[in-house]
């Protein structure tokens, strides 16, 4: 495999670095680029009405005729769903393994962009050759199946993404990661490692997938005459498969109910990586005509998200299942940072309607994905880089991943704590950032891409916190007096029947300051003149006689 020789190599991160999620790297290699990973986040509390939000991607556009390939590292939302938004402006080949295409296929689909995209499927253990870099695909255990890391091997050395990993010695399915590999690259050189920071505060070793099964093994036996709900992530295929198995085992039927979590059990059983016995799925609407010590419901909702199935069922909301005290919930993941407090809702509403509770806090009912700081260190050690990057966290993840990569022997010089937008620069045997590129994050709100900005969420904030004041004033367009008392209107406000007096005051104002201000206003903008005016007058008004600052809308109209 023969590279043309180059002098420099350039990583730009445009997600993933002090933040969780929209993990997108991008390699510049000669006139190539390349993505490593395309993912999404979900909105923060202060991004009220937004639905995700997904890396600012203009960088690649403008350079368009460099860009050659996406390269994904397994099918986590995190890590691709941001695809169809880039494949919208820029079409490109897709690589990646058969689950995570799988997964992206069925993403693609939604958009209706799954006739026009290139999925091309690279087995882990396979290199795809490109002009300037080739990229090699290596086994990792990941809570997905098909998960892989990425060496990409340049003319000047190679760079690995481990992507997101653990060291698991006794999977549930598939083999245990290649360590075998990272070693012999590690022999070879390895020019710069890129490695995730999520579970670096953790110390020893994340459990393995196996601790679960024996952990759902104990609570089927313990819930004998109850029906049992297990929510989990649907993408977690080990897990799913493993409920099923132990549901069988104890001769219940199993169903499902989530859309995503439907979505990804026909993709993986299809592709093979799910092994479904006969006569053991049933569908949603039947789990009520069987005894409910004879049923397993597996759901989406671990996350307590508003509308997901576990959400639903727990505010009697749901089609077909209603709780009640012979049911077990079993919340089989841990609550994703900022979602504690919607976990914890849809738990009390599972309790208030008597069911039994049990999650990772009670029983060993999840594992981390992710790995701990132990394997990280066999990891650096096996790898023995010349230069590190930390990502995939917070900014605390990143600089504490740095002093553990420190305590392994490489030096401080050579490890680059950076921000999305840093363009880091390989070159002449030293790492440092040299510039910086557009970066940062694009908001997705229903159809509208970028559409809602800081000033919108600022405007939604207000709302929400405030309320809305509107005040319209009808003139005469010749004469400008008033054909009519103002009109006031308030929502989220304050409760209009409970303070008729306040409403009263505010129309009194409204109209004193518009006449007020009719004759001295600029004939050449008269209705801008009168609106600015009596927004900042009602402005004041209203905080003076609340302390609140609602937002404040003014419609002058002149008739004529």
């Amino acid at each position: 495999m023969h590279l043309k020789k180059i002098e420099r190599i350039r990583i730009i991160p445009l997600g993933g670095l002090s933040e969780i999620g929209k993990n997108l790297t991008l390699v510049e290699c000669g006139k190539d680029i390349i993505a490593l990973d395309c993912g999404m986040s979900f909105p923060d509390d202060d991004m009220p009405g937004v639905d995700y939000v997904i890396p600012d991607m203009q960088y690649i556009v403008k350079n368009k005729d460099r860009f050659r390939a996406i390269f994904i590292t397994h099918g986590h939302e995190d890590h691709i769903g941001a695809i169809p938004y880039l494949l919208k402006q820029i079409n490109v080949p897709i690589y990646g393994t058969k689950m995570t295409l799988g997964i992206i296929y069925n993403k693609l689909k939604e958009f209706k962009l799954e006739k026009d995209a290139e999925l091309i499927e690279v087995p882990a253990g396979a290199t795809v050759e490109l002009d300037c870099m080739n990229v090699e695909f290596i086994h990792v255990n990941h809570s997905i199946a098909d998960a892989v890391a990425l060496a990409i091997h340049t003319p000047m050395g190679t760079i690995l993404d481990m992507g997101d990993f653990k060291i698991d010695s006794t999977p549930i399915q598939g083999e245990m990661i290649d360590l075998a590999r990272l070693g012999e690259l590690g022999k070879e050189g390895v020019l710069c490692l890129l490695m995730e920071s999520t579970n670096v505060e953790r110390p020893g070793y994340a459990m393995s997938e196996a601790k679960v099964h024996g952990s759902l093994e104990n609570i089927f036996l313990k819930a004998a005459e109850k029906r049992i709900i297990v929510a989990t992530f649907a993408s977690n295929v080990h897990r799913v498969q493993s409920i099923i198995d132990t549901a069988s085992k104890f001769g219940r039927k199993v169903a499902v109910s989530g859309r995503s979590m439907i979505t990804v059990l026909e993709v993986a059983s299809q592709l093979g990586y799910m092994n479904i016995p006969q006569n053991v799925l049933i569908d949603i609407d039947l789990v009520n005509q069987l005894p409910p010590e004879k049923v397993v419901i597996i759901t989406t909702g671990s996350q307590g998200e508003p509308m997901s199935a576990l959400y639903r069922m727990a505010y009697s909301d749901h089609k077909v299942v209603e709780i009640n005290n012979n049911d077990l919930v079993v919340i089989s993941a841990t609550a994703i940072p900022g979602n504690e407090k919607m976990v914890n809702k849809v738990v009390n509403e599972l309790f208030k309607s008597g069911a039994e509770v049990v999650n990772d806090a009670i029983s060993e009912v999840h594992v981390s994905g992710h790995a701990c700081q132990e394997e990280l260190k066999q990891i650096f050690a096996l790898v023995q880089p010349q230069f590190f990057i930390p990502v995939h966290g917070e900014y605390r993840h990143l600089k504490k991943h740095s002093l553990l990569a420190q305590s392994m022997g490489i030096p401080e010089k050579n490890i680059v704590v950076a921000d999305i937008g840093n363009i880091i620069e390989i070159m002449g045997g030293k790492i440092g950032i040299v510039g910086t590129v557009p970066s940062g994050r694009v908001l997705i709100d229903g159809s509208g891409i970028g559409d809602v900005g800081n000033i919108v969420l600022k405007d939604r904030m207000n709302l929400s916190q405030d309320g809305i004041i509107i005040a319209v004033a009808l003139f005469d367009g010749e004469t400008k007096n008033l054909l009519a008392e103002p009109e006031i209107i308030s929502r989220g406000f304050v409760y209009a029947k409970e303070n008729e007096e306040l409403f009263a005051a505010i129309k009194r104002f409204t109209e004193e300051t518009v006449v007020n201000e009719a004759g001295r206003a600029n004939p050449l903008d008269w209705e801008y003149a009168m609106k600015t005016s009596l927004r900042e007058a009602l402005t004041k008004f209203v905080f003076d006689a609340t302390k609140r600052r609602p937002m404040i809308l003014t419609v002058v109209k002149t008739i004529y």
